[in-house]
C-alpha cells in the first residue's frame, strides 16, 4: 500500500482519537446512542493531498465494524482511480460530486451527483470522484472497517486538479 493509504488511515485515526469524547461531547444518550452535531467534528487535512480533509463521524475505519467518515473536496481536486476492500455507501451532503468508475481517470467522463445522490462502491471496484467545478464538496462514506484505499496505479499522482 502506498503512502497515500497509509497518510489517509493516520488522518482518520487522528479524527477518531480526537473524536473518542465526541459522544460525551456531542450528546450521547444511554443505551448506546450517540448524537453528533456537525460542529463536534474535527477536520483533519489528508496528508498529501491538495486541501482535501476528512472528519471521522463514528466508528474506526481502521477496525472491524461500521464507520462514518466525511471527506471536503476543495474545488476543482478529485483523487486518481483506487480501491476499497469493502463495500461502501457515499451521500452528498454539499456542492456536486463527480464521480466516475474504471481504472482510467478521464474528468470529461464524470457523472455529476447533486445534493441528496448516493452511490455504491462495490468492493474491490475501480473508482475516482470529487469535485470537477468551481465548488468545494462534502460527501459522507459509510462502511464497514478495516478500511483501505489501494491506487490502481501506485505509480500515478494520488490527485488531480481539473479546471482553472
Amino acid at each position: 500500500m502506498r503512502v497515500r493509504a497509509m497518510g489517509l488511515g493516520a488522518a482518520l485515526l487522528m479524527g477518531v482519537l480526537s473524536g473518542s469524547s465526541l459522544a460525551a461531547g456531542a450528546g450521547a444518550g444511554g443505551e448506546g446512542f450517540v448524537r453528533v452535531r456537525p460542529e463536534a467534528l474535527h477536520w483533519v487535512d489528508v496528508p498529501d493531498s491538495p486541501g482535501v480533509m476528512s472528519a471521522t463521524v463514528l466508528g474506526d475505519p481502521d477496525k472491524p465494524g461500521v464507520y462514518i467518515i466525511r471527506y471536503r473536496f476543495p474545488p476543482h481536486v478529485m483523487d486518481m482511480p483506487h480501491r476499497h476492500p469493502r463495500d461502501r455507501f457515499v451521500t452528498v451532503l454539499s456542492g456536486t460530486w463527480c464521480t466516475g468508475t474504471g481504472e482510467t481517470f478521464d474528468a470529461a467522463k464524470a457523472e455529476p451527483l447533486p445534493v441528496g445522490s448516493v452511490m455504491k462502491h462495490p468492493a474491490r471496484a475501480a473508482h475516482w470522484d470529487g469535485s470537477c467545478g468551481a465548488e468545494p464538496v462534502v460527501v459522507q462514506i459509510m462502511g464497514e472497517g478495516p478500511a483501505g484505499t489501494t491506487p490502481v496505479d501506485p505509480k500515478a499522482p494520488d490527485w488531480v486538479r481539473v479546471g482553472p
